[in-house]
């Protein structure tokens, strides 16, 4: 029986040169869909996964992620002082408890799988969630918590996964797909951008990962694969047939923040899941003349 998982990484060193002007003093994580940002949605999916330990691998210019899950003193006197309780209470809800974050650096852009090794001792010997903000899910149940469910039948790593058009396969790691079991299927191998052409299938990695320790071991090598990077896929690949591995075809939508027109799509996605925000939205889709 392997430990249950209870801590989870954020990548959140990238620089978000995508979104430009934007993201010259602010972290693309802390973009907002609505009104949370990109990397609240990511912490509360691995809160609802049962998640209670956050490291965020950060990098320069990322102190803004760090002041958000922290107390503001001076805003929550303010809010107190005018009685907003229910905003008040609202505030405090979402944030971890004291001393369930962690932070760590980065220090050079050499990939994800660099970006996890870097929090290699803060997970000693458990299995870990990987969470990419990028990646935002709109399910009724959280991603990460299938995933858990996943894992505790499995008791191996297990990734999420979407069927993308062929001509995309370049953009991701991609599943050489084995035995289904509904909506779980083994990993007989996995290639990170592979052309069209060279691909194993079209079932593709998102960004939600549930890892046993022994990925660090292989991460440990440093070795280069696509972009000359250190590909956490790679690392991934060499595991398969020691352990067991499987992809999860998640219920729910996906939509890719890292590009303009997902983080569009996400936010008219969300607003229209709030009550408060339907109706106008609605009617304001509705006017548009896009002839």
């Amino acid at each position: 029986m392997v430990k249950p998982v209870k801590k989870a990484v954020f990548p959140v060193g990238g620089l978000g040169t995508r979104f430009l002007p934007a993201t010259k003093a602010l972290p693309k994580e802390m973009l907002p869909v609505v009104d949370k940002p990109l990397i609240q949605y990511a912490v509360e999916e691995a809160r609802a996964a049962g998640i209670e330990e956050f490291i965020f691998v950060t990098g320069r210019g990322k102190s803004a992620i760090e002041d958000h899950f922290d107390h503001s003193f001076e805003l929550e006197a303010l809010l107190k002082e005018r009685g907003k309780t229910a905003e008040l209470e609202a505030q405090k809800a979402w944030m971890p408890p004291a001393g369930h974050t962690a932070y760590t650096r980065q220090q050079e852009p050499l990939g994800l799988g660099h970006a996890v090794w870097c929090a290699r001792n803060f997970i000693e010997d458990e299995p870990f969630a990987v969470l990419l903000a990028d990646d935002l899910v709109l399910a009724e149940k959280p991603c990460l918590r299938q995933m858990v469910e996943v894992h505790e039948r499995t008791q191996g790593n297990v990734v999420a996964v979407m069927d993308v058009p062929r001509e995309h396969t370049s953009r991701y790691g991609v599943v050489d797909p084995g035995e289904v079991d509904g909506d779980c299927v083994e990993i007989r191998g996995l290639v990170e951008k592979p052309a069209p052409e060279d691909a194993p299938s079209t079932l593709s990695v998102i960004g939600r990962y549930i890892l046993m320790p022994q990925v660090f071991d292989h991460l440990e090598k440093g070795e280069r694969g696509a972009g000359n990077e250190i590909q956490l896929t790679d690392s991934m690949a060499q595991m398969i047939g020691h352990q067991p591995f499987h992809a999860h075809r998640f219920e729910g939508i996906r939509f890719d923040c890292g590009d303009k027109v997902g983080f569009l799509q996400a936010n008219i996605a969300f607003a229209l899941e709030r009550e408060d925000l339907r109706g106008g939205v609605t009617s304001f889709l509705k006017d548009l003349d896009l002839s």
